[in-house]
């Protein structure tokens, strides 16, 4: 399956949802006040925003893009905060602060949730400290709800995400990314951490203009396998320019496994 080859299939909700990454060429030329319109003429009504992507975050501009996403009927499921080191051994405390006035900025946006980065400077302790930094920013994060991913070195694998998450009973969720562990393993892992998974970056891998569907469609069953009810972030990270293209691919994927 190609970009020329995406499908059009009846939408069923859940795979209705884009990473904003996803739009990264496009958002170069596209004010992000648009694009709240732009998803809704294409059909999709859930999205998750990076951080770098808000070109200011003064009151009035927060304000301006959550009546944006409101009069698009475009949910915003989570603001990625997808910088800082909450394990780094000298610099953890001034990134923890940093990544909780992110999250306050979250909240005056109306997103669901905030992710945040587990850590990303891998001590003998990094799972200890991050599982505790993770709950100082949610005891702090007002009607946000505070969740991380299985993202760089502090969470390799499915033990590391088990040893931050477990200690802290709920009070920080994940944000499975389907794509950012490979490997033969790489489904076991998946499938050991979906307990904790509340949202997910459905990141599909492609060589060229050809997805990996093989690969794609056994990652997104794994998760449904094992309990997986929320949404489908799409993720497209190729080549091809055509972004809505590639990101068509992955959702005909996705409604195809949901059907």
């Amino acid at each position: 399956m190609t970009v020329d080859d995406a499908p059009t299939i009846p939408a069923t909700g859940r795979a209705d949802a884009v990473h904003a990454w996803s739009l990264d060429r496009t958002l170069q030329h596209l004010p992000l006040l648009d694009l709240p319109e732009q998803l809704r003429l294409r059909g999709y009504r859930t999205v998750q925003l990076c951080h770098f992507h808000l070109p200011h975050r003064d009151a009035g501009y927060l304000g301006e893009l959550r009546a944006a996403l409101a009069a698009a009927d475009v949910a915003l499921d989570a603001l990625l905060v997808d910088d800082g080191d909450l394990t780094h051994p000298d610099e953890g405390a001034r990134h923890e602060a940093w990544i909780s006035d992110w999250v306050r900025d979250a909240e005056v946006l109306g997103a669901r949730r905030a992710r945040v980065v587990a850590g990303k400077t891998r001590t003998d302790t990094a799972q200890r400290d991050s599982s505790r930094a993770l709950g100082r920013i949610a005891a702090r994060a007002g009607a946000v709800r505070v969740v991380t991913e299985n993202w760089f070195d502090v969470t390799a694998d499915a033990a590391d995400v088990t040893a931050i998450l477990e200690p802290l009973d709920d009070a920080v969720g994940l944000l499975v990314d389907l794509g950012n562990w490979t490997g033969p393993g790489k489904y076991a892992e998946l499938a050991a951490v979906t307990r904790f998974a509340e949202t997910c970056h459905a990141k599909a891998h492609w060589n060229g203009a050809a997805v990996d569907a093989d690969d794609y469609r056994r990652s997104v069953s794994t998760v449904l396998e094992h309990g997986y009810t929320g949404p489908f972030c799409l993720v497209y990270d190729a080549d091809d320019a055509d972004e809505w293209a590639g990101l068509d691919v992955q959702r005909g994927i996705v409604r195809e496994l949901l059907a």
